[in-house]
């Protein structure tokens, strides 16, 4: 009996023994080791990479216990070089912890190509419009006497029309020619002075010309309405779409005929 005593006691000693040790155990691995291989408690601030070319972002990210991950999709921006970090995730300024992986997207080497868009004979504001939902740039802008004002007759590409269609890189520069509203037909101006002022008018419009300023001056020799003055003056080279000015007679005092 004293002797199963004895060992039981001696169990439960060696029992109590192995718990201890095994309790130092897990209180060095959670308390000590495991805070230290993880870090615990220790956060990096993510860097700002846009504009970062893919191996300096690689290097600065490395140098902050980071690392850089590229994802499989890439972008395209014009102004951006190949290669270069257009996003990044997380943010800049998230709180990681060391050895986080920062997944970067990168602009791609090659623009891609887009279709040439069909501008001609579309007003310049809406042309541009077009070229930006293109991903294409508004390059010069040349004027060219037509009678169209602001109206695209051309597109051209590196100096050359291009058809609608035709494939470009992305971010091109595409040059239009566009109509200046004169046109090029020349026609002399008609001699309007001594008109009624409603049948100058007329005249003016139908001979390709723009309505100018209309001032009125006092007269007591000219009937009212009658045109006295004219700018330019008759015989005059005009070209399509300019002004003409007219001076029309005004009484100071009603003349009785």
């Amino acid at each position: 009996m004293n002797d199963l005593k004895t060992g039981l006691k001696k169990i439960g000693i060696h029992l109590l023994i192995i718990l201890g040790v095994l309790f130092a155990i897990l209180l060095i691995f959670f308390k000590i080791y495991l805070p230290g291989y993880t870090h615990h408690g220790e956060s990096v601030s993510v860097p700002d990479l846009e504009g970062f070319d893919h191996e300096e972002a690689r290097n600065y990210l490395n140098e902050r216990g980071l690392v850089l991950e590229i994802t499989p999709d890439s972008g395209f921006v014009a102004e951006a070089k190949p290669l270069e970090v257009l996003k990044q995730n997380p943010k800049p300024g998230a709180k990681v912890k060391q050895d986080r992986k920062i997944y970067v997207t990168l602009n791609a080497e090659n623009a891609p190509l887009v279709r040439m868009p069909n501008l001609v004979n579309t007003p310049l504001k809406n042309a541009q419009e077009i070229l930006q939902n293109f991903g294409l740039v508004r390059g010069d802008i040349v004027y060219v006497p037509d009678i169209g004002l602001n109206a695209v007759l051309e597109q051209k590409y590196r100096g050359r029309e291009i058809k609608e269609g035709f494939e470009i890189p992305k971010g091109s520069q595409i040059d239009l020619v566009v109509g200046d509203g004169l046109g090029n037909q020349i026609l002399e101006m008609p001699n309007i002075i001594g008109m009624d002022d409603v049948e100058a008018e007329f005249l003016i419009l139908g001979s390709g010309l723009t309505m100018g300023n209309i001032n009125y001056v006092e007269t007591d020799t000219v009937p009212k309405g009658t045109v006295v003055k004219q700018l330019p003056p008759a015989g005059l080279d005009m070209k399509t779409g300019e002004r003409v000015d007219v001076w029309v007679s005004e009484l100071s005092e009603e003349i009785n005929f």
